[in-house]
């Protein structure tokens, strides 16, 4: 007769294989194809660069486009899946939990001998950048004895351990990160001496922190691509292929690079620190009078707030010597215009200010889409509409696309041009001011959003 510690013993025995059975069963598994179930899954990363949440906490960012225009050609929803780290989203690849990985991913020799790449639709470069005060490398010799961080998992570190065989001294550190943004923090603060960086992830970084500093190339012209996902046939390697091919040939592929990157390396450092500085200080007297503002007309606080500060650094007594004046510095008439009785008064410019902006935009031509809508309105908040007008009769002369920022980016500064200034309504002006403004305020924007809280219902681009 069994004994009762037998049967406790085998009753514990058969409850931890069925539990395991179970936990086994609720693994996830493969995805099915998205031609079956109508659902692209895609592995990202959270990065300026890639994927964010933007204003109003929708997903946003080149790669969210990217991938959500190849899902629409084919019918598909699209679930992102975001992985904490590199490592992470390998993983996730590895165990064919998605079809593809959309991340700023460099498609480098060493990732090709272990992944599949698709067609490439980018090119970086590879940067190491050390922090302000600290030591200046030139040559990978001279990071012998720093502390030097990488991304675990990423290109970067395959890179240093080919050239570790000709310099065995070379050490780093390799940091669980899902991409540059956070080793480019701690670098800021002091927390190491070096790190290497994409160029995308440079460029968009040092509008947040303008004290680092590129110290020299370490790879050049490095292709980025999708990786795509385990047991995904030749059927949808063709769909990929066929979708960058159309991308390139219909110009989609630069426009949707204009509008996360084509702003972003205008500033200098002074404009940045300025900014970082003032908001501590001027930004916080003035913050309340930016979300009234925001209250009335529905544009985001912090757009209106970018305005200003390029306008007149947030200075409320601001005048030039054309005769514009106050924080947003509007003319005599169009202050008058706009109800504004005391130019001089933060409040009542503010709030002028934004009522202008939204005149503007309303005016513009129904075509027109966001955010491209907004940029060409901060235009003739410049040089005013009757000149913008004439900057969009001219990009249809010249066969630019007048709807589109990145076209109008070309052809503003052509109003100073005689040959074309001569046949125009409206006759000179400064169009290259009124296309650096809008730039200007773009990234002015971009840094507020960063470290400034929105409110909710905004009207908000990215």
């Amino acid at each position: 007769m069994m004994s009762c510690l037998a049967r406790v013993r085998d009753a514990v025995f058969l409850a931890v294989t069925l539990g395991l059975a179970l936990l086994a069963g609720c693994a996830p598994g493969p995805v099915p194809p998205p031609e079956e179930s109508g659902e692209l899954v895609v592995a990202t990363r959270n990065s300026p660069t890639t994927y964010f949440l933007d204003a109003e906490e929708q997903s946003a960012g080149f790669e969210h486009d990217l991938v959500t225009m190849f899902a629409e050609r084919h019918g598909w929803t699209v679930r992102f899946v975001v992985a904490d780290t590199l490592e992470a989203l390998f993983e996730t690849m590895a165990d064919g939990r998605a079809h593809l990985a959309a991340a700023g991913l460099t498609a480098s020799d060493e990732r090709r001998a272990r992944l599949r790449f698709g067609p490439n639709y980018g090119q970086v470069k590879e940067w190491v950048v050390c922090r302000q005060g600290g030591p200046r490398p030139d040559r990978l010799e001279d990071l012998i004895g720093l502390r030097l961080e990488v991304v675990a998992g990423s290109s970067h570190a395959d890179r240093l351990r080919l050239h570790r065989r000709r310099l065995p001294g070379l050490d780093w550190v390799e940091m669980a990160a899902p991409g540059s943004e956070e080793l480019l923090e701690r670098l800021d603060i002091g927390l190491a001496d070096c790190t290497v960086v994409d160029s995308d992830s440079l460029d968009v970084a040092r509008n947040f922190h303008p004290a680092l500093r590129p110290a020299f190339v370490l790879e050049s012209a490095q292709p980025q691509a999708w990786v795509l996902g385990r047991g995904m046939d030749l059927k949808f390697s063709r769909q990929v292929v066929a979708f960058f091919k159309a991308m390139e040939k219909g110009g989609d592929l630069v426009r949707l690079r204009e509008r996360y990157f084509g702003h972003v390396t205008r500033l200098r450092e002074a404009d940045v620190l300025g900014v970082l500085e003032k908001r501590g200080t001027l930004l916080r007297d003035l913050r309340q009078h930016f979300q009234d503002a925001e209250g009335e007309t529905g544009l985001d606080w912090r757009l209106l707030a970018a305005i200003a500060y390029q306008e007149s650094q947030w200075d409320a007594h601001a005048v030039s010597p054309t005769g514009v004046r106050g924080i947003m510095m509007l003319t005599e008439d169009t202050a008058d215009h706009l109800g504004v009785k005391n130019r001089l008064d933060a409040r009542e410019s503010i709030l002028g200010g934004a009522r202008y902006v939204v005149q503007l935009r309303s005016a513009l031509p129904e075509t027109i889409p966001e955010p491209d809508r907004t940029w060409l309105a901060l235009a003739a908040y410049n040089i005013g509409m009757g000149h913008l007008n004439d900057a969009l009769s001219l990009a249809s002369k010249l066969g630019k696309n007048p709807d589109q920022w990145r076209d109008m980016k070309s052809v503003l500064p052509l109003l100073s041009r005689g040959e074309h200034a001569r046949g125009l309504k409206y006759g000179f002006a400064r169009g290259g001011e009124a296309r650096a403004f809008a730039e200007n305020v773009r990234i002015y924007y971009d840094i507020l959003r960063k470290y400034e809280r929105p409110n909710r219902g905004i009207l908000g681009f990215d």
